[in-house]
């Protein structure tokens, strides 16, 4: 399994945080990374995730949600094909982090057949699309926060 990682720190409360991840319909006025999410963050949905990868193709994907705790964690699993052959499971993280705010934590798992043969070719550009998309989320949540 391969991991990709991204942090940064955000001077806001966690719910407001969670409010602003959660705002599915309102990622495209904000978010350069998940162009549009279709579904609620609701334990066993099915979501419809449109994702761009910086200079790259829009990519579409549905993957079903598996953790989805207010102000915590957010987190879904989606699969290429069928389960197995290359999968990610993707998780945000939100963590008080004293009384300056929270470290928020964008992470995704991926294991699968193909893992080895496709992350060579999206890690790079998967990682600087999470790092975009924090920072637009610090700059709207603090935004909101003032």
């Amino acid at each position: 399994m391969t991991t990709i990682k991204t942090t940064i720190d955000i001077g806001a409360t966690p719910e407001m945080v969670w409010r602003v991840l959660t705002d599915f319909a309102a990622y495209p006025k904000w978010n350069p990374f998940i162009r549009g999410i279709i579904g609620d963050a609701v334990v066993g949905q099915k979501l419809r995730v449109r994702i761009r990868l910086p200079q790259g193709r829009v990519h579409i994907f549905s993957p079903r949600v598996l953790k989805a705790i207010p102000a915590t964690e957010l987190t879904w699993r989606g699969k290429f094909l069928f389960k197995g052959l290359f999968d990610g499971e993707h998780s945000f993280i939100i963590v008080p982090n004293g009384i300056s705010g929270v470290r928020f934590i964008q992470r995704e798992n991926f294991s699968g057949l193909l893992a080895s043969l496709m992350l060579p070719m999206i890690a790079d550009k998967t990682a600087k699309g999470f790092e975009l998309m924090n920072r637009a989320l610090k700059k709207v949540v603090e935004a909101k926060s003032s």
